[in-house]
């Protein structure tokens, strides 16, 4: 598929939000990916994880491949897909409450295995939706590695950095990247402006 393709699947869908937005990442932007939205239709998500796969497996040698592992929520469906195009299982990492408290004042998660087990000297592709500075599939891996398992390769439907995201020597296969203008809450013109910024979810 080309990025052109790609995008239009994402416009079709209503997945490519425009408005006041505040991210994962606590950074504020003008433009969101709603990839649920894009993830409703079985055959285009069907149609999208398959051209990832691909160029995951023309960008390098992947060998065998026990399974595909997504951060809950949304990269479950994208490593369902990734998981089917790659003919394998797939498991999930789910948020539980970690230690403390963020900046907000809500409880820290973290991350977790809590219906799957890993078992030492599997190999996995970490699958997910959307990263914009790649905090949940860093903990992803650190999950997978913790367990004595390899990450193979990082699968992304949309690579928000515009690039600038990396996991380490892991190499990283993204359907489209963009660079959509991102601010802190301090710097964001819209908060200056009077505006509230919205959380539409992953």
């Amino acid at each position: 598929m080309t990025q052109e393709e790609v995008l239009e699947a994402f416009r079709s869908t209503d997945a490519l939000l425009e408005g006041h937005f505040e991210l994962r990442s606590k950074l504020h932007s003008n433009r969101y990916f709603q990839c649920a939205n894009v993830l409703r239709y079985p055959r285009i998500a069907a149609r999208l994880c398959d051209a990832l796969v691909e160029k995951m497996k023309s960008g390098c040698d992947l060998g065998p491949i026990d399974g595909v592992i997504s951060p809950a929520v949304g990269g479950i469906l994208v490593g369902h897909e990734v998981a089917r195009a790659l003919d394998t299982k797939c498991v999930f990492a789910e948020k539980v409450q970690g230690e403390g408290v963020d900046a907000t004042g809500k409880p820290n998660t973290v991350l977790a295995m809590r219906r799957f087990s890993l078992k030492p000297g599997e190999r996995y592709v970490v699958a997910e939706d959307v990263v914009t500075k790649g905090g949940r599939v860093q903990e992803t891996i650190d999950l997978v590695k913790a367990a004595g398992c390899e990450v193979v390769a990082v699968a992304l439907l949309v690579d928000r950095s515009g690039g600038t995201v990396k996991f380490g020597e892991t190499p990283m296969f993204s359907l489209m990247q963009m660079t959509p203008e991102t601010w802190t809450a301090a710097e964001c013109p819209m908060c200056k402006a009077g505006g509230h910024p919205v959380h539409p979810g992953s």
